[in-house]
């Protein structure tokens, strides 16, 4: 009896035995199957750009999105976050980061036992390099997942500094509204940069990463400050702040700033994203463009301001366009409204919404003039015109209602007279106006000439202030064509340069 229970013994021993390496083998194997890569570097660059922001020429924001998977655009380096931000997500999120591995077994261990205590998942003590691992490799949150994650984080501690990790997580960690990282956190709340605020308002955007819809500045700031005192405290046993600290986090108010943009050029970046520009502007996420924030702004209180003088008189838009004509650099793209409240914003881009130029095209018709062989001493009659229209005949006038007789061209321009600019029109020829215009840039006028008729030279036709200003560079330049720039990045566009005007004549 007794041998037969020995066998027996070793019977269910072996058994016993091949089951455990059975099991611990599937789980080997399972788990070599379901572990993911490691990411190669800790790095943003080269990722996938769903959408770019778009940046004036000193790289100050014309744009926020928060529609690319990663933080893309406010990425800053470890030691330009405050050290006493870094020590708080630390004691907050994993206070023996720079002591294990990957994993805090101490933590897990005691949030295992607290979770049984409650029968409720309530702690989940996963730490920062197991949290990065999450953001890399998002899987339903399981027990097989936790066991993935903390055999991730080692390989992950093993590959880059605890450095590495911390500014990766500090520059991605998730917030509410799809903001990613202590910059866009804190400008989204608080409208500022991390290093300019406030001990409790830091506090905020540590324990705001803990439950990012539930503490809340604005829907539940109850909650939100008793978790922030709660983190004060231990950071006071800690000793990362004193106790004078501790009574101004208690004390302090709270209050969440809502974002705004340094500067207001939606119609400009609506335009520039029409022009589909080219893949390798595209490479970090960000378009960097001519405009200069700093002059767009000046311009736009100065034309608001001008607007709302003239209120009285039914003026309700307006728009100024400024270009450096030597760069043929964009500088200022403004419309009005973005600057004052009672100047209502204007919803149509005065710039490139056609409209009558009034006598603005004249400069071009006598430089057409000059080239066909008119001098500015020519002489040109400024005597009464009249034109068949329909089934009647239309008598132009000019400003003033006066006639002066013969005058020189240079006389005739300068005080933009109509009918002699008419007699000009009937020299050159309108046809030819038109195609010299259409050289200029000047796209707007598709119709044929004689639609326009010698009115074109006093403006009958619609065309834009940005075609406008584009063709008083070619004078500007001495008579060549430069198309204007939009774009400091875009490199590989062939500039469409060409001669309109001879040099003798632009001058």
């Amino acid at each position: 009896n007794l041998n037969i229970k020995l066998k027996i013994s070793k019977s269910l021993a072996a058994v016993l035995l091949s089951t455990v390496a059975l099991i611990a083998g599937g789980l080997v194997w399972k788990t070599n199957a379901d572990l993911l890569a490691l990411p190669t570097f800790l790095s943003t660059d080269g990722f996938f750009v769903r959408k770019v922001q778009v940046t004036d020429r000193n790289y100050q924001p014309l744009t926020v999105t928060y529609q690319n998977r990663w933080n893309l655009h406010d990425h800053v380096p470890l030691h330009d976050i405050p050290q006493f931000l870094q020590q708080a997500f630390v004691v907050s999120e994993d206070q023996r980061f720079y002591r294990h591995k990957g994993v805090d077994w101490a933590a897990r261990l005691h949030a295992i036992y607290q979770n049984i205590k409650v029968l409720d998942s309530i702690r989940g003590a996963s730490t920062i390099s197991e949290q990065v691992i999450r953001m890399w490799h998002p899987r339903p949150r399981t027990l097989w997942s936790r066991w993935l994650e903390g055999i991730e984080a080692g390989h992950l501690e093993k590959e880059f500094s605890k450095s590495e990790i911390l500014e990766f997580y500090l520059n991605q960690v998730p917030y509410a509204g799809r903001r990613r990282g202590v910059v866009q956190a804190a400008r989204d709340f608080f409208d500022r940069d991390p290093d300019t605020l406030s001990i409790k308002e830091m506090l905020a955007l540590v324990v705001m990463v803990r439950a990012p819809t539930r503490l809340d500045v604005h829907k539940n700031p109850q909650r939100l400050l008793r978790s922030i005192e709660q983190l004060a405290d231990r950071l006071l046993k800690y000793g990362i702040i004193d106790k004078r600290q501790l009574t101004m986090i208690r004390t302090a108010d709270l209050k969440r700033t809502e974002a705004v943009l340094p500067v207001r050029a939606e119609h400009f970046v609506q335009y520039v994203h029409q022009l589909q520009p080219p893949a390798d502007a595209r490479g970090k996420g960000r378009l960097r463009t001519t405009l200069d924030s700093g002059l767009q702004r000046i311009v736009q209180t100065i034309l608001d301001n001008r607007l709302k003088d003239l209120s009285n008189r039914g003026a309700k838009n307006g728009a100024v366009l400024i270009v450096d004509h030597q760069r043929n650099e964009v500088l200022a793209w403004v419309n009005s409204g973005a600057g004052l409240d009672d100047v209502p914003p204007s919803w149509i881009d005065a710039v490139t919404t056609p409209r009558q130029p009034g006598s603005t095209l004249k400069p071009f018709l006598y430089a057409l003039a000059l080239e066909k062989g008119w001098t500015a001493a020519t002489l040109v009659d400024d005597s009464p015109l009249s034109e068949s229209v329909g089934r009647g005949l239309h008598a132009y006038q000019n400003y003033s209602r006066i006639h002066y007789g013969m005058l020189r061209v240079r006389q005739a321009l300068g005080n933009s007279l109509n009918i002699p600019a008419l007699r000009a029109a009937q020299f050159v020829g309108v046809d030819a106006l038109l195609a010299c215009l259409q050289e200029l840039g000047v796209q707007s006028l598709q119709q044929h000439p004689d639609y326009y008729g010698d009115g074109l030279v006093l403006g009958n036709g619609e065309i834009t202030l940005l075609e406008l200003v584009q063709a008083y560079t070619v004078l500007a330049r001495q008579g060549t064509y430069h198309p204007l720039k939009y774009l400091l990045t875009d490199v590989s566009r062939r500039e469409d340069t060409r001669r309109v005007f001879s040099a003798e004549t632009a001058s």
